[in-house]
């Protein structure tokens, strides 16, 4: 019987899920995309060349996987589009790929909407990456929402689209905006439609036969958990859960098939927007992060704010996942730092805690107690074995599965899937 391995972002995003999905996805079968749209970005890099991608997921690459576009996701069909064309362009045209007829398409609209709500909240906007994920979503479950299987059906598409366009033009016209034409609005989707239709399928159905034939299942993770919109630093937070309990709901399958759960982190912590951010530091150190480890947004290209590996964070995401392996990213990026802080606790209002508040404000006032680690100043990133690893550096790594109860199967010691040292295979 096959595994069906989740892997999840253990922090705010950008955690290098992308090059773990990637590197795990050659002994997989089958790459699963669950959740959220083109706000996410993943970058994988390999044989000097680099990708990003947005909505397909990043099986892609291997024409011997299939790779699914769940039913949870909210999918640009002009993004897609895009996608598509993009790789065709890099000569990537042999590959295998199906989206769900289930899964909701975000309209031009959706990012005029985007745009317009964080206006509306001014000094406390969420800062999303305004690509109308969020109004996707609201659309969802307010029940007028337009899914992919709409494009195929002109009669279907039609009636959908124009309670979606009537209810969008309610809020932008009385916010003195317009919303454009309907006519051109349904004709470019019929014509995607007919574009993208080999790709459409009941994803469930082909999944759970899948995994019926023992094929190994890599679900891949967009966004961190900490970002999920129930269990995260809520309202700063996406706008679906990126969590491994939302995978089954999110891709048609019960929970009790999901077999792994590997929780993929920084050596430290990044996070991009605004939020509550408890380690979050600004000096030399910082700068150097930030550059070496070249922390932009892949999507938005926007600087990532930089703060200390915040084990709390990881004990909370290890709790909402049932993590039962772990992934640490860009440890390379540390080299040559002296002084190695992990936060291990915070005070609030003066008492010591180790759980993250609901409470927004109070989780605000959260200050970080650290430990010091010393660091390594020897070049990590030509290794190939834990063995290899410099003695602080594995004294780095120790602490942290000591403090979690998590078993670290994953080093990355550099950006090419080659840099990728494996102490125990999941697959």
């Amino acid at each position: 019987m096959g595994k069906r391995l989740v892997v999840v972002g253990s922090q705010w995003g950008d955690e290098g899920k992308g090059k773990i999905t990637d590197y795990l996805a050659e002994k997989a079968d089958v790459v699963v995309r669950s959740q959220g749209g083109n706000n996410a970005g993943h970058t994988i890099k390999f044989n000097n060349r680099k990708f990003a991608l947005h909505l397909i997921p990043s099986g892609i690459f291997n024409p011997k996987i299939i790779n699914i576009m769940g039913n949870g996701m909210v999918i640009n069909p002009f993004a897609l589009l895009e996608e598509l064309e993009m790789l065709k362009n890099e000569g990537i045209k042999d590959y295998n790929l199906y989206i769900s007829n289930r899964a909701h398409i975000v309209l031009p609209h959706h990012i005029e909407l985007d745009a317009l709500y964080e206006t509306i909240k001014g000094a406390d906007a969420v800062g999303t990456t305004k690509k109308g994920i969020g109004p996707a979503y609201m659309d969802k479950v307010s029940r007028v929402g337009v899914r992919i299987s709409d494009l195929i059906n002109p009669e279907s598409l039609r009636k959908r689209l124009k309670i979606n366009v009537d209810s969008a033009r309610v809020i932008l016209e009385a916010n003195n905006q317009t919303i454009e034409n309907f006519e051109d609005l349904y004709n470019n989707l019929i014509e995607i439609g007919q574009i993208i239709k080999p790709y459409i399928t009941d994803t469930s159905v082909l999944l759970n036969n899948l995994i019926e034939d023992g094929k190994n299942i890599l679900f891949e993770g967009a966004q961190g958990s900490m970002l999920c919109v129930d269990h995260g630093t809520y309202p700063y937070v996406t706008s679906s859960s990126p969590t491994a309990a939302a995978v089954p709901l999110n891709s048609g399958i019960s929970p009790y098939l999901i077999t792994d759960v590997i929780g993929v982190t920084k050596a430290y912590t990044t996070r991009v927007g605004a939020g509550v951010f408890p380690t979050e530091f600004e000096d030399e150190i910082a700068k150097t992060i930030r550059k070496i480890g070249n922390e932009y947004g892949t999507t938005t290209r926007r600087p990532r704010r930089i703060g200390w590996l915040d084990l709390v964070v990881l004990k909370h995401v290890k709790r909402i996942n049932g993590l039962n392996n772990l992934a640490i990213m860009l440890l390379d990026v540390l080299t040559g730092i002296e002084e190695l802080k992990v936060c291990v606790s915070y005070n609030l209002d003066g008492k010591e805690i180790d759980y993250i508040p609901a409470d927004y404000f109070e989780y605000e006032r959260c200050k970080p107690n650290y430990i010091s680690l010393p660091g390594w100043n020897e070049d990590i990133t030509k290794i190939s074995s834990f063995d290899e690893l410099p003695k602080n550096c594995k004294n780095y790594l120790k602490t942290i599965e000591d403090i979690l109860k998590t078993k670290v199967t994953i080093v990355s010691v550099g950006p090419d899937r080659k840099q990728t040292v494996t102490l125990k295979n999941i697959f």
